[in-house]
């Protein structure tokens, strides 16, 4: 399956986003968005079970082989989100099916929200409303974004700035096992992608800055606004032992959805590379 896998380029202008396709060019298209310090590869399981289905995953800005943003930007929540818009017009699409796992499935939402037009169905992987926190808030966040930018400005050379050397990729691979739900194997795949050997050792490829604070939040009343203006189908697929903030979630926003369904399979939050054929079945059955 791996050799039928197809390395792709979107050339955005400032950013060249990076991803892997799957499947005939004739087929409907199925966009495939990953989540946080993930990229690409996380939906390598899923791609032989989608069938008749043009599948594209993306490596997001800063993460995979996808460029980072220039010296003078930062990852903010809704540049994200400007992301998806160049790329549907600079390949001229029209509405396709996403499916998205956890921030990608927050960005999608947004997107989807804002953009009906251009979203035929939306699959959410782990992954329901956004990261919010109360008005009040705000100042505390925007200190800490502040403070978590200066001390991680790429203009500042020292010590705590460099990246950590893994001697071998296994090690690089069981750093990852350790802070996540994944097998090694698992984690290899992402690992693979996310990763460039230098002379002392393997490196990650990700932009640093992603790890920063954010300097500001979504309060609940906007979150819930997003949602309620989502006017395309929905679904939502999580699993048991995934991410308790879908849990609380699903009581949150679930019902502000105009046309929801949700369904529960075994695994924890990367459960879509622990239960690629059911995960997939589940995504054809409703975008079908």
């Amino acid at each position: 399956m791996i050799n039928k896998v197809e390395e792709i380029s979107f050339n955005l202008g400032e950013l060249t986003l990076a991803g892997l396709a799957f499947g005939d060019k004739n087929d409907e298209l199925l966009l495939c968005l990953h989540g946080w310090l993930d990229n690409a590869a996380s939906f390598l399981p899923l791609m032989p079970y989608l069938k008749g289905k043009r599948v594209i995953a993306l490596d997001w800005p800063g993460h995979g082989l996808s460029s980072h943003r220039s010296a003078d930007a930062h990852y903010h929540f809704i540049d994200y989100v400007y992301d998806l818009l160049l790329l549907w017009e600079t390949n001229q699409w029209k509405k396709i099916d996403i499916v998205a796992h956890s921030m990608g499935g927050m960005i999608s939402s947004a997107f989807s929200a804002a953009f009906p037009e251009k979203v035929k169905s939306l699959t959410l992987l782990d992954s329901i409303g956004f990261m919010s926190s109360d008005a009040q808030e705000s100042t505390e966040h925007l200190r800490k974004g502040m403070l978590s930018r200066l001390k991680n400005n790429t203009d500042i050379t020292s010590i705590s700035k460099k990246k950590k050397v893994h001697p071998s990729l296994k090690s690089a691979v069981n750093a990852r096992v350790q802070v996540s739900d994944l097998s090694f194997e698992q984690a290899k795949l992402l690992v693979e992608r996310g990763i460039i050997e230098e002379k002392n050792g393997f490196i990650w490829r990700s932009d640093s800055r992603l790890r920063n604070s954010s300097a500001y939040r979504l309060t609940l009343g906007q979150a819930k606004q997003f949602i309620q203006d989502i006017s395309i189908p929905v679904q939502l697929i999580y699993g048991d032992k995934g991410l308790s903030f879908v849990q609380s979630g699903l009581k949150e926003f679930a019902p502000l959805f105009s046309q929801f369904t949700s369904h529960k399979l075994m695994g924890g939050h990367h459960f879509h590379m622990e239960n690629p054929e059911a995960t997939s079945r589940q995504i054809l059955e409703f975008i079908s």
